[in-house]
């Protein structure tokens, strides 16, 4: 069975039948493609391009005498040239589907709350479910917000951008399963991992993360990007401190 070409075509909602009309083959050889069949190279180009992912991702290269398959290359699923331009549908269906873990690492996240306000009810649920939900915001008086702020041209824009996206999030701390902290690190990336699925959204210096590139990962085995990026997250995380709402309100109001 072609997992891969399962998850996919679950995540852009095409259904096999679409694919085949699109592929201009019977839907009968497409149920063969998710049985594990590998198609004729043209029918993976069309595939692929229809789907918007790499051709390797859907159909590995298969590995040759003692060595494996580049890790690199079939760890992409797809690039987007900007955040927004990966599918809402997309989003809310990878939260909905996790089973393992929810890690969101940003600096305020805001477009994450305001596209579903009910995002933190999403979350509980996910963690009543037994799935590790760990969210990592910008600490809002740290060193690196203001950097970034200024960076951005924003000023104190982006802090007040965390104080904001955060009350989306209140209701989580009081969530077995849920955890929130505040990091005070250069942020290289945002990262939003959903088990074995991660959204990367590389920084560029004086623009928002918004209007910056997104890679879709899946990952392949333990020496990708994948884990290359994960293991960046949980660097950043053990550093982080846990938010203490009432603490951060009293020093943002300078009282004790």
């Amino acid at each position: 069975m072609n997992e891969r070409l399962h998850s996919v075509l679950a995540q852009r909602g095409v259904s096999p039948e679409s694919l085949a009309e699109a592929c201009e083959v019977d839907p009968k050889t497409v149920s063969r493609w998710l049985g594990g069949r590998v198609p004729h190279a043209r029918h993976r180009f069309s595939a692929a391009q229809v789907l918007r992912v790499e051709e390797s991702f859907l159909w590995p290269a298969p590995a040759r005498g003692t060595g494996r398959p580049g890790a690199l290359g079939s760890e992409l699923v797809g690039t987007y040239p900007n955040r927004a331009s990966l599918p809402r549908e997309t989003w809310l269906s990878l939260l909905h589907e996790a089973q393992v873990h929810i890690d969101v690492l940003v600096f305020s996240g805001t477009f994450f709350a305001q596209s579903n306000p009910h995002v933190a009810k999403m979350l509980t649920e996910r963690a009543a479910n037994r799935v590790q939900v760990r969210m990592c915001f910008g600490d809002p008086v740290g060193q690196a917000v203001a950097v970034r702020g200024r960076e951005e041209g924003i000023g104190d824009t982006l802090a007040a951008k965390i104080r904001a996206s955060l009350t989306y999030y209140r209701p989580l701390l009081s969530e077995p399963g849920c955890q929130v902290r505040l990091h005070d690190t250069t942020l290289y990336t945002s990262l939003f991992r959903y088990d074995d699925t991660l959204l990367v959204n590389p920084h560029i210096y004086g623009q928002p993360a918004s209007a910056n590139p997104l890679l879709h990962l899946k990952r392949a085995d333990s020496t990708g990007w994948f884990d290359t990026y994960t293991n960046s997250f949980e660097t950043v995380w053990a550093g982080a401190q846990p938010w203490a709402p009432n603490q951060e309100e009293c020093a943002a109001h300078g009282q004790d």
